[in-house]
């Protein structure tokens, strides 16, 4: 038989086991709700182009990059003392192609620069843009005309007083 101490012992036991039994229990069920709470979304930087006309885009505030950045709601790229910027518009006919280039520090833009687009289409065809400076816009620009849907990659060179600096951009035609 066991003892008065051996049976207060095993009881001690057998409530520290169901305590702990108890907290396992609470904590999995306190994960599952946190778990359950969360986005099923990942976050991220991507800046989608918008579909503003000019004169809207003027009436809206800048948007930013995540760290800090105006943009003009392009795809950005800081490229060493440079920022890169091209907003693809969707127009009848084709898309208009904004193209900022500006100093990466002041985001002050950059005319007289030579710019160049290289343009794949979903086809596979191979396309070259001239951009020219809009002294109002303080932009780059083009019209590419383009109707067909689906991914354009763009390869845009710069020439800034004989420091080459390029870019690589993506967008959708639906």
């Amino acid at each position: 038989m066991l003892s008065r101490m051996e049976c207060h012992t095993q009881g001690e036991i057998k409530m520290w086991r169901s305590l702990k039994l108890g907290s396992i229990a609470v904590v999995s069920l306190g994960l599952i709700a946190l778990t359950a709470c969360g986005t099923t979304e990942p976050e991220t930087n991507v800046l989608e182009p918008e579909t503003e006309t000019p004169t809207e885009k003027a009436a809206t505030p800048m948007a930013t990059t995540p760290d800090g950045h105006p943009t003009q709601g392009g795809q950005v790229i800081e490229m060493g003392p440079y920022h890169l910027e091209l907003l693809a518009l969707p127009e009848p006919g084709g898309v208009h192609l904004d193209f900022y280039l500006q100093t990466g520090d002041t985001h002050e833009a950059i005319p007289g620069a030579t710019v160049t687009a290289q343009v794949e289409t979903p086809t596979g065809e191979q396309r070259t843009l001239e951009l020219l400076y809009d002294e109002p816009g303080e932009h780059y620009a083009a019209f590419l005309p383009a109707e067909v849907s689906g991914e354009y990659k763009v390869v845009v060179l710069t020439d800034i007083q004989g420091e080459k600096v390029n870019g690589r951009f993506t967008f959708n035609r639906e």
